[in-house]
């Protein structure tokens, strides 16, 4: 398998206190993004971070630095 077969269709996305969406990263499974938003959660900060389906995602259009709008 090469890279520009692997898919990565779960996201974590953070939220900020001002509203603000932005993407983690990708991942192959949703335990995998799951894990990583739950870690970051956990630091106390005010940021949300959740997983979402590339797809969820897509009916917001996204800005070239992987900001969301």
């Amino acid at each position: 398998m090469n890279d520009s077969t692997i898919s990565l269709p779960w996201l974590v996305i953070r939220q900020d206190d001002n509203g603000n969406r932005y993407r983690v990263g990708r991942y192959a499974t949703r335990a995998e993004a799951q894990k990583i938003a739950d870690s970051l959660d956990s630091r106390g900060h005010k940021q949300l971070y959740w997983v979402e389906r590339i797809g969820q995602a897509q009916a917001q259009a996204q800005n070239g630095d992987g900001t969301l709008n």
